[in-house]
């Protein structure tokens, strides 16, 4: 049996010259996103780690917490997984880690550090919503640091007229800076965008089940 699911493979850039990421980025993704996670995200690889959900917006939002460090690239595979799952990430198997695989290889040659793909049938809705995520990248890559402070305190839950009090600015200042980067926009963006990728997983088939599907209609053909 296999469930539609998105694998999340993000290799660390010029790690070779650089001191190790990976267990920095697995102890801030485990505590921002948890238990919305299939499985714990894991290190795969000396430079590597890769992490697994069914929730379209835990995989996005993953993505885009790691890309806005120049220091990893991520790919994201969408398709099915083996079930029941195993108790790490490294003994999981399933056509979207191949994706996943492909997807980071990928981002290797992208001006956003990004890809992601899907097999078969899903390729051209997976590649359609991938070019969105671009944009959203390419807009977050003109944010000033002024636009990331007052993200993060909204991301946080807090009003503008909040986020405002805590930066010790005042409301107009605070409303110019989202206007500047966009905030509402991005904000926007990333819903729409989970609910599409959400839409797109949905689409995922069970090989197995298609496999004895098909056995059952040859049979009665015969």
């Amino acid at each position: 049996m296999m469930q539609a699911m998105y694998v999340l493979i993000a290799d660390q850039v010029g790690s070779r010259g650089d001191v190790d990421r990976v267990a920095g980025a697995l102890d801030a993704l485990t505590e921002r996103f948890g238990s919305r996670y299939a499985l714990a995200p894991e290190r795969t690889a000396g430079d590597e780690l890769q992490a697994i959900t069914d929730d379209a917006a835990c995989a996005l939002e993953s993505a885009l917490h790691l890309l806005r460090s120049p220091h990893w690239r991520v790919g994201i595979g969408v398709g099915a997984v083996r079930l029941p799952l195993p108790p790490s990430v490294r003994e999981a198997s399933g056509p979207a880690f191949t994706s996943a695989r492909a997807a980071v290889e990928r981002a290797t040659t992208r001006s956003t550090r990004f890809a992601a793909v899907g097999a078969e049938q899903l390729a051209e809705p997976v590649h359609d919503w991938a070019s969105l995520v671009d944009l959203v990248l390419t807009q977050r890559a003109r944010w000033s640091a002024p636009g990331w402070q007052l993200h993060d305190l909204l991301e946080q839950g807090l009003t503008q007229a909040e986020s405002a009090t805590r930066l010790s600015i005042t409301p107009q200042a605070a409303s110019k800076r989202a206007r500047a980067a966009g905030l509402r926009i991005d904000a926007d963006a990333r819903r729409a965008l989970a609910r599409l990728m959400t839409q797109v997983g949905a689409t995922v088939e069970d090989p197995a089940a298609t496999a004895a599907t098909g056995s059952t209609i040859d049979e009665g053909a015969s």
